[in-house]
């Protein structure tokens, strides 16, 4: 019997990598579903009075990405893991978005040199934004035990800190970099340390899939030394959707970041919590929207100063319209907010669809054609400019949003 239900659960996983395939081969025939990755910006789009508006009162030599992830295989030595599932037809979703994030960052027909590739697609993404504009990019840690022994196994991928501090080195007019620091690891906060002092601009933890109770007193000479430091943590609120690992969903939750608030950290809620439910833990545990408990936090006066936000990921089309229309109208949030594309999303074609934010009145009609093009061409560039145009009960998202480098570096302010 247990032999018999197995091979049914293996074929039904072979049915539905089979799927996840077709999926993938069908959608390299529309354009709407497959990035076309086209390497240059023309001329009549690139300097369209719609992105041409996106750009006033901005100084590009401030405006940083705060939210870039790096992806590949490692086939450069670059130290780049991924976790197996996302190489087999098995497991069927891990498989599919392996293969959409790769199309997104224009590093799928590239055998031998994906690495490569991803990085020079952000290069030829950049030279379509404003000279100045970076990307900050991020590590990220293996999932750990509460021992601090790493756990491979259950860690969705791996980018190495010295892989993405030396490309920042390489590239100084293009990238900074954000390193990813398990908690648990026994060299925690010497790992901490040397990533300051190598240059990096903050901390990227995604606590459901890295296993990470950002509640835990076991954070606790972690979060000390980060405030020390001045080092901001960007930590990922809300629902996960993109990466697999620890699977802890609970940890995702927006409130359990008060004790590294509580101890002086800068913190930065990674979306606005924008997507999902949480533990309301201050009122028994009823689940409510995470964006519920965000609006909480940035209503206490005791985090003022230290509690931000990034509005990475706010426009997919997995959030509510009418989380981005809070968003938006929310303008005593504004000075706390900070852009990030969530890169290399903006290039899943399918996540975006302009046209929804001009039914709901949240954009101009006329900017969604501009849009549609754009997105084809460079999804960075998509990604601002749609941001810069929205609009809700009379508002838009300001000037200082996407200055981020004032945060991030003000010594350079």
């Amino acid at each position: 019997m247990a032999i018999d239900r197995k091979r049914r659960l293996l074929l039904a996983s072979l049915g539905a990598g089979a799927l996840a395939a077709g999926l993938y081969s069908a959608a390299r025939a529309v354009p709407r579903v497959w990035n076309p990755c086209h390497a240059s910006l023309p001329p009549e789009l690139a300097d369209h009075p719609l992105v041409r508006a996106a750009w006033d009162g901005i100084d590009p030599a401030r405006v940083w990405d705060c939210h870039a992830h790096i992806a590949g295989t490692g086939d450069s030595g670059s130290g780049i893991v991924v976790a197996e599932e996302m190489n087999s037809l098995l497991h069927p979703v891990q498989f599919a978005q392996r293969l959409f994030y790769l199309n997104a960052g224009c590093a799928h027909d590239a055998p031998g040199r994906v690495d490569q590739s991803y990085v020079e697609r952000m290069h030829n993404l950049l030279e379509g934004m404003r000279p100045g504009v970076k990307l900050m990019l991020f590590a990220f840690d293996r999932a750990h035990d509460e021992a601090g022994t790493a756990l491979p196994e259950r860690s969705a991928f791996y980018v190495p800190n010295d892989y993405t501090r030396d490309l920042a080195r390489k590239y100084p007019q293009r990238f900074e970099w954000v390193a990813s620091i398990h908690p648990h690891r026994p060299d925690a906060v010497a790992a901490l340390e040397r990533a300051k002092a190598e240059g990096a601009r903050a901390v990227k933890w995604l606590p459901p899939a890295m296993g990470i109770d950002p509640a835990s007193p076991r954070c606790d000479a972690f979060y000390r030394t980060m405030a020390k430091l001045d080092l901001p943590l960007i930590s990922h609120a809300g629902e996960e959707k993109a990466v697999h690992g620890a699977g802890r969903p609970e940890f995702g939750n927006p409130l359990k970041l008060r004790r590294a608030l509580d101890i002086g950290v800068r913190v930065v809620l990674a979306h606005c919590a924008s997507i999902g439910e949480d533990a309301d833990l201050d009122r028994g545990g009823k689940r409510v929207a995470s964006l519920e408990l965000f609006s909480r936090m940035m209503a206490d006066a005791s985090h003022r100063g230290r509690l931000f936000a990034d509005i990475s990921a706010i426009t997919q089309r997995n959030r509510p319209l009418e989380v981005v229309r809070t968003i938006v109208e929310h303008d005593d949030w504004h000075g706390r907010l900070l852009n990030g594309s969530d890169y290399p999303l903006p290039g899943v074609m399918p996540l975006f669809a302009p046209a929804e934010f001009a039914r709901a009145g949240m954009l101009s009609d006329e900017v969604v054609p501009v849009l549609d093009e754009l997105h084809g061409h460079n999804p960075l560039l998509f990604d601002f400019v749609l941001k810069r145009h929205l609009k809700a009960g009379g508002r838009s998202l300001p000037v200082g949003i996407f200055e981020t480098r004032r945060f991030f570096a003000p010594e350079l302010a």
